[in-house]
């Protein structure tokens, strides 16, 4: 890849990577952009002519070359709040570590880090013990997922079409040509929304099962102006879009305070039964997401309507029952 560099491409990544805190050891930069110990002399000497105050430190090829701090800190400067939003920025896609996604992230904070004020350093490095995000059931994107998450990042970029093997829930597998409009995060999961060309019809599509993903290069479509990703969710309870329902539950006194403290649904409402249980009132859509909540709540939980959604809960429950019975 260095091979296609030219010189002035090559200086800008040698800035860079001594512009990291504890510089970079001049053998890296030699074998990275295969320099010799003469070419290498001549970059930093070009760089000092601009001028760069760029520091040698030690002896040989196992010096340490380093941009000046006080350099490096010059123009923007982070608060101690900017630096906490950008931590908290980072922890959340923590599911997709060991793919490009999370390394490009990481290489942009840390070319922030000279941004952040020296008053603030000590608390900057103590970030991952006194703010933590705690996660969920994550999903594994490395290996073949790293590069599915490549093109549609690059997809939605530049407004290509693509084509996808897609594995359903079911195992069965069909391939698709689309458009992509939004990539969302949803409980430690990235999916895709999408215009599947053939249906005419916008979906959406979970990347771990994506087994193969095409990007069409020389071709584009024109992005939708009237897209709204949250209008395609408007009645979803979670990420699967669907008609809506008129849905009312009734939860026991025990749960009722779990419940009021939390919005489940924009258009839910809530109010009290005469027996003391909460009533919860919401237009949504009736999907596998929103039974598996419904069910884990148990005996704590009855849905008043709509009559199919209380025939398919009861009869999960029956089922769920049986293998324990002895």
């Amino acid at each position: 890849m260095t091979q296609t560099l030219n010189k002035s491409q090559k200086m800008v990544k040698i800035l860079q990577l001594a512009s990291r805190k504890g510089g970079v050891r001049a053998v890296e930069v030699m074998e990275r952009f295969e320099l010799d110990k003469r070419a290498l002399r001549r970059y930093l000497a070009d760089l000092r002519d601009l001028p760069v105050p760029v520091h040698d430190q030690g002896r040989g090829d196992e010096r340490v070359i380093e941009i000046d701090p006080s350099w490096r800190r010059t123009g923007v400067q982070l608060t101690l709040t900017e630096v906490l939003s950008l931590h908290f920025g980072r922890t959340l896609f923590n599911f997709l570590e060991g793919t490009s996604f999370a390394g490009d992230m990481d290489d942009a904070i840390e070319r922030l880090e000279p941004a952040i004020s020296r008053a603030d350093a000590l608390v900057a490095r103590q970030l991952d013990k006194k703010f933590i995000a705690i996660s969920e059931h994550a999903k594994d994107y490395r290996g073949d997922r790293s590069d599915v998450i490549d093109e549609v990042i690059s997809a939605l970029v530049y407004n290509n079409p693509v084509t996808v093997r897609y594995r359903k829930a079911s195992g069965v597998t069909k391939t698709y040509r689309l458009h992509p409009f939004s990539l969302a995060t949803f409980r430690q999961g990235l999916y895709i929304f999408a215009l599947d060309t053939e249906a005419n019809l916008v979906k959406t599509f979970a990347v771990e099962r994506c087994i193969e993903m095409v990007r069409q290069r020389g071709h584009t479509f024109a992005y939708p102006t009237h897209w709204e990703p949250r209008a395609h969710l408007a009645h979803a309870f979670g990420i699967i879009d669907g008609p809506p329902e008129d849905v009312v539950l009734a939860f026991s006194e025990q749960v009722a305070g779990y419940i009021r403290e939390r919005s489940w649904h924009p258009t839910q409402q809530l109010s009290t039964l005469p027996d003391g249980r909460l009533r919860l009132r919401m237009s949504v859509a009736v999907t596998v997401e929103l039974r598996t909540w419904i069910l884990g709540h148990g005996a704590d939980v009855e849905v008043l309507s709509p009559s199919s959604l209380v025939d398919r809960i009861r009869d999960e429950l029956a089922a769920a029952a049986k293998r324990y019975q002895t």
